[in-house]
């Protein structure tokens, strides 16, 4: 028997590892997987947006979209890998993303830093809108996941201040 597996006093086979850990159930599994696909969308859309804005105040917004990515890929990791923890499986790939996103997708080519800002308010926006709409079914079932999200909340919801302020006029 190796050194990971043990009997119990009443004879069962007992893992001492991860294996034993809080398992997800399926409405957990699928919440975490929304917010997993708009936070890589997220990430893409920013990203497009960053790599083809042109106009006023371009440097600002292009270093910003940056900042949101990053927050995006952060999350998106984090989500990820909590799934793996609960024994869920994370799907990431590029057909499920665009399946399953309810992010609206940018054109090809340039995007004028005005209409770039309405676009990425708009995608950080949704994205905190199905991480708020899972959030009481997530928190009941994993109070763990919910605090990520609220971190991700807080951070993405600055994000959309900081970016919105650019249209802006008092």
């Amino acid at each position: 028997m190796s050194d990971s597996v043990k009997k119990t006093p009443a004879g069962k086979t007992k893992r001492e590892n991860a294996e034993n850990g809080f398992v997800a159930t399926e409405e957990l599994r699928d919440a975490l997987q929304s917010v997993l696909v708009n936070l890589i969308d997220l990430q893409l859309v920013g990203k497009q947006a960053h790599w083809n804005i042109v106009g006023p105040n371009f440097r600002d917004l292009h270093l910003n979209l940056d900042e949101v990515v990053d927050i995006a890929r952060k999350g998106s990791d984090e989500i990820a890998e909590r799934m793996r923890a609960m024994h869920a499986t994370p799907d990431g790939l590029v057909g499920t993303v665009s399946k399953y996103t309810e992010l609206e997708q940018p054109t090809n080519g340039e995007i004028l830093t005005t209409k770039a800002v309405d676009l990425m308010v708009d995608a950080v926006q949704t994205t905190v809108g199905v991480m708020r709409r899972v959030h009481d079914a997530v928190d009941e079932a994993d109070p763990t996941s919910a605090d990520i999200l609220h971190d991700y909340i807080a951070q993405l919801e600055q994000q959309a201040w900081f970016i919105s302020a650019e249209n802006r006029k008092p």
